[in-house]
């Protein structure tokens, strides 16, 4: 049954613009009754979790990166400092009540000595050299996780307390428990005493539950409790807040003149940029909305009148168009050339087990009858690696990797006839040499390879001739 509620997600960098936050999503000028019947899923205030865990990004390490390396405890008991320095100051930009500035330092130092005393006692257990820790060590990953997001809820629930809003701080990061549920019943059982009509719940996007968040879903496990929350209370809606509009192609690169607000898609292109990094949910997250047929809602903190990105199952624009322009910048195309291939079987499955194993992400991949190509999004290191085994294990195969750029236009439905040509077309008069291209046959998207330096050329062209160029190609239809 679908509710009259909606679940809404708050990214991290729009977390840190705590005013805009407030004005612009979580009151809004709503009053009364208007601001209930919305369940808030918050993650961490950007670049906390770098903190406790390592840089997203460069890979400094922070809290446990500095405790897994064990160059001594003076190195992640400082960064478990600066953590909580980080925690206070983000504390006095927030908050004007002296007494609400005290409950939340008091919060966050409660949580940062029981951090301190677990690690300590960890330490000491791995200073008699007869343990392994390692299952210990993803433990204290979880619970470093769960920290960031525990401080922005618990803040965020006091703030609005603090302006009248009836608010509850909703903590699901297992804190202090001991029996390990499944996220689906840590849950239910977190808003059965919530009445919705008459209360705010501020729920961390971290959930302590069996399996850890952290290990199966890495970064993404915020936009994984924020789906359950959905599928589970029947939403009518579920929206994303972040910090830009979901556009056709990167303002930055292609003009902000030039990029379009997309306004209506699907599940489908969804998954596209999921694949290629570009995420407006963490595809599992948006499977479990898709099958409970929730729309999801991708919108712009900082633009409070636009209504956003909506995203159906069922969606399929009008006309054929293409609708978005991305890619990656850096992809590695994995070639395995076996003259004896033809005819035989068995060497799609080998090579996936060696990239399964070495933990690889698959973007595409496309094969002929002796050579198998996968693009993988990966480091210089993993690569070798996978390299190294798949030449031990084919002695008579030849196995190359090569650094290129894979620009990829997506749309609900590019059937648009002669597309193609045009793109082609385009990256030759920008002067674009492509070195491959894959087309699905159910028109969802298309993929070009070419050179890592033509990345921002390819975009930019592929963007006038397919988005801007189409859209005028389409009015001047209409007026024929």
């Amino acid at each position: 049954m679908t509710g009259t509620h909606s679940v809404e997600k708050i990214g991290g960098t729009s977390m840190a613009a705590t005013s805009t936050v407030f004005d612009n999503v979580l009151v809004a000028g709503r009053e009364g009754r208007d601001l209930y019947n919305r369940i808030f899923v918050v993650s961490a205030y950007a670049g906390m979790t770098d903190l406790l865990l390592e840089h997203k990004k460069s890979g400094e390490p922070g809290v446990h990166a500095q405790f897994v390396l064990n160059e001594g405890d003076a190195a992640w008991r400082a960064a478990l400092e600066t953590v909580r320095e980080a925690m206070h100051a983000r504390n006095r930009e927030m908050f004007v009540r002296p007494e609400s500035l005290a409950e939340a330092n008091g919060f966050v130092d409660r949580r940062v000595d029981a951090l301190r005393a677990c690690l300590d006692d960890l330490a000491r257990l791995r200073a008699h050299g007869r343990f392994c820790l390692k299952e210990q060590l993803v433990t204290v990953r979880e619970m470093l996780a769960g920290l960031g997001e525990a401080h922005s809820a618990h803040s965020t629930a006091l703030l609005l307390c603090d302006r009248g809003v009836n608010a509850r701080f909703v903590d699901l990061t297992l804190w202090n428990e001991d029996a390990m549920a499944s996220l689906d019943t840590r849950i239910r059982e977190a808003l059965a005493p919530i009445d919705l009509t008459t209360q705010m719940p501020i729920v961390t996007g971290y959930a302590g539950c069996e399996g850890g968040m952290v290990r199966r879903y890495a970064r993404g496990y915020s936009e994984m409790t924020f789906s359950r929350l959905a599928v589970l209370t029947g939403a009518r809606e579920a929206i994303i807040h972040k910090e830009f509009h979901l556009s056709s192609a990167d303002p930055k690169l292609v003009g902000e003149d030039k990029a379009r607000k997309i306004g209506r898609t699907n599940y489908d292109v969804a998954d596209q940029l999921a694949n290629l990094g570009m995420e407006a949910i963490h595809p599992r997250a948006g499977r479990g909305l898709r099958q409970a047929q929730i729309p999801l809602r991708v919108r712009n903190t900082f633009d409070r009148n636009d209504e956003g990105t909506l995203i159906r199952g069922d969606y399929v624009s009008d006309k054929p168009r293409v609708e978005i322009v991305t890619g990656l910048r850096t992809v590695y195309a994995l070639q395995f050339f076996e003259q004896d291939m033809v005819g035989e079987k068995g060497f799609d499955s080998a090579i996936l087990e060696v990239l399964t194993r070495h933990g690889t992400w698959i973007v595409s991949k496309s094969s002929n009858a002796n050579t198998i190509t996968h693009y993988l999004s990966t480091n210089a290191a993993t690569v070798a690696r996978v390299v190294a085994d798949l030449e031990a294990a084919y002695p008579g195969a030849t196995v190359s990797s090569a650094l290129v750029a894979m620009v990829s236009v997506i749309g609900s439905d590019i059937s648009e006839p002669g597309l193609v040509p045009r793109a082609l077309v385009a990256l030759e008069r920008a002067g674009v040499e492509m070195i491959a291209m894959q087309h699905q046959i159910r028109n969802v998207d298309v993929q070009f390879i070419v050179e890592r330096d033509a990345f921002d050329t390819a975009v930019c062209a592929l963007h006038e001739a397919l988005v801007v160029g189409g859209a005028a190609t389409a009015r001047r239809r209409a007026a024929a």
